[in-house]
């Protein structure tokens, strides 16, 4: 049976996201602006000084994400987040709720030999959620695409829904700002 094709259209996208209560909803988050690409040679996990951070604006802009929410009336139950610096502090600047590391949206950007894994890992996590309420998801590009063929700029997000029989389906693309 052929899917309904995904929404463009950031107001239907958020009009499904306030609809919850019945279904479960997955907002796969690129973490907010953080200039350049890929992490420093040097890169040490819980370590940001050797990581690539987010800049001013992109605190801004993570701050934003969360009033946009905020402002939509999105029922966020719960908000997991690579173990990556800019993506916590994007989910912590968000201010949706605790938020809890999961390493299987770390990125694997530069050692792809683990991505199969990772997207497996995210993909049975969400089928053993309860079947209501949205999880921000808030993770990098290359776990983005790995989990929807999509390519997020950063603070955009791709959205997902739970079918009864615990497929993601794709809903569409958000850009929180826009």
């Amino acid at each position: 049976m052929a899917q309904p094709a995904p929404s463009s259209d950031s107001a239907a996208v958020w009009h499904q996201l306030r609809q919850a209560d019945a279904q479960l909803y997955v907002v796969l988050l690129r973490h907010a602006l953080a200039p350049g690409t890929g992490d420093p040679s040097n890169f040490r996990l819980g370590d940001c000084g050797t990581q690539r951070n987010l800049s001013a604006e992109g605190r801004e802009q993570a701050r934003q994400i969360g009033a946009a929410f905020r402002q939509q009336g999105i029922p966020v139950v719960k908000v997991l987040s690579s173990q990556w610096c800019r993506c916590l502090e994007t989910a912590e600047l968000m201010d949706l709720g605790p938020v809890e590391p999961f390493p299987a949206l770390n990125s694997f950007f530069n050692d792809r030999s683990t991505a199969t894994r990772q997207t497996t890992e995210v993909q049975t996590y969400l089928r053993q959620q309860p079947a209501r309420g949205v999880i921000v998801m808030v993770t990098h590009q290359v776990n983005i695409t790995a989990l929807t063929d999509k390519v997020p700029a950063s603070g955009e997000a791709v959205v997902l829904r739970q079918t009864a029989i615990g497929e993601l389906v794709p809903v569409g693309a958000l850009d929180p700002l826009n």
